[in-house]
């Protein structure tokens, strides 16, 4: 018989992560454990990765939920959480650990041995003109062939400054330039910033503008010069249909995949499917998890047909995280089978 529990963990970041919808010092998130009776020491660990502000299960009665999620694991049809994504993607994960053995191993890959590493994006967050300027020479000299900054909060010229900056060392062949607004953009003005952007051959641009503006985005896809990507859009939407709608509306060339906030894997991999079949491209991102959840999401994005840099970059951010064995050097993640899982942390 299956039992479960949980616990709340504050992670708390190393440096102030600025985007445009403020300044983050630390990340609320809950665990669930799970184990059979008949084997208690062998158990499985997955993070209801909660995103305050932003999830779409951001809601008063959120722990309430999950009492009632450990309360019933032994009888819980996974479908009951497509309005819980957060906690679908912990339930997924520690289900899925307790299946290979409790090792922490959620997809069994080659990822697992060392032997296939993940190429992942250097992120530079928000920050006055100097200090994101420090970060981007740090990432630069790190050996990072994907750079993705986070755009809305300071002043647009100032930003225009450190894509030139980059653009005036390395062409778009040898770095990839990506940005993230956040929704920072109004519609009125975001055409002409995206005219502006696009002089610095841009990959693409994350969410221009706020979520929910269907017609408005769809707009911007069809004459934007910088291709977009829907990020935040894609949020709180869990029927099939609905997705097929929104992709098919918009129109966009690229999704994010978010998995504890697009539904955990299966409604990821739902996002993935019909975008496929209408030619729109995607990559996956973590969404500030610690490392038990960044560990799930970067195996299960070596389960999928992508060569793309992937948004994996954030498991050094805390001061606190899971001590792990996934490594992270230049631009690449990866796991190292010879590194244990310290769980001290968790106190169960």
């Amino acid at each position: 018989m299956l039992k479960a529990s949980y616990i709340p963990y504050r992670l708390v970041f190393k440096q102030p992560a600025g985007t445009s919808r403020g300044i983050l010092t630390t990340k609320e998130s809950w665990f669930i454990k799970v184990w059979d009776t008949e084997r208690p020491e062998v158990f499985g660990i997955g993070e209801c990765a909660l995103f305050r502000g932003l999830s779409a299960d951001d809601r008063p009665d959120y722990e309430k939920q999950l009492e009632q999620v450990c309360l019933n694991i032994d009888r819980l049809p996974l479908e009951t959480l497509n309005d819980w994504s957060s906690i679908r993607f912990g339930v997924e994960t520690a289900l899925a650990d307790l299946g290979n053995g409790g090792k922490r191993w959620i997809y069994p890959t080659p990822f697992l041995e060392n032997s296939r590493p993940i190429e992942i994006n250097g992120l530079i967050w928000m920050g006055d003109r100097k200090t994101m300027e420090e970060r981007l020479v740090e990432k630069l000299n790190a050996g990072f062939h994907c750079i993705k900054l986070k755009i809305g909060a300071i002043d647009f010229q100032s930003e225009l400054e450190l894509l030139k900056l980059i653009r005036s060392r390395f062409n778009r062949h040898d770095i990839e330039l990506r940005v993230d607004a956040n929704g920072a953009f109004t519609p009125d003005e975001a055409l002409a910033k995206l005219e502006q952007l696009a002089r610095y051959d841009i990959h693409s641009i994350e969410q221009p503008i706020r979520q929910g503006q269907w017609k408005e985005m769809a707009r911007l896809c069809r004459l934007s010069p910088v291709p977009i990507a829907l990020d935040e859009e894609l949020i709180g939407i869990s029927e099939t249909e609905r997705k097929r709608e929104l992709l098919m509306t918009i129109q966009p060339r690229y999704i994010i995949l978010k998995p504890a906030l697009t539904g955990g894997f299966s409604g990821a991999e739902e996002w993935i499917e019909i975008a496929g079949r209408l030619r729109i491209g995607w990559w996956v991102t973590s969404a500030l998890e610690s490392n038990i959840g960044l560990n799930a999401i970067a195996q299960w994005t070596a389960t999928l047909p992508t060569a793309m840099p992937q948004g994996l970059g954030t498991g050094q951010l805390y001061i606190n995280n899971i001590p792990s064995p996934l490594e992270q050097k230049g631009c690449f993640i990866s796991y190292n089978p010879t590194k244990k899982w310290e769980l001290n942390p968790l106190s169960f």
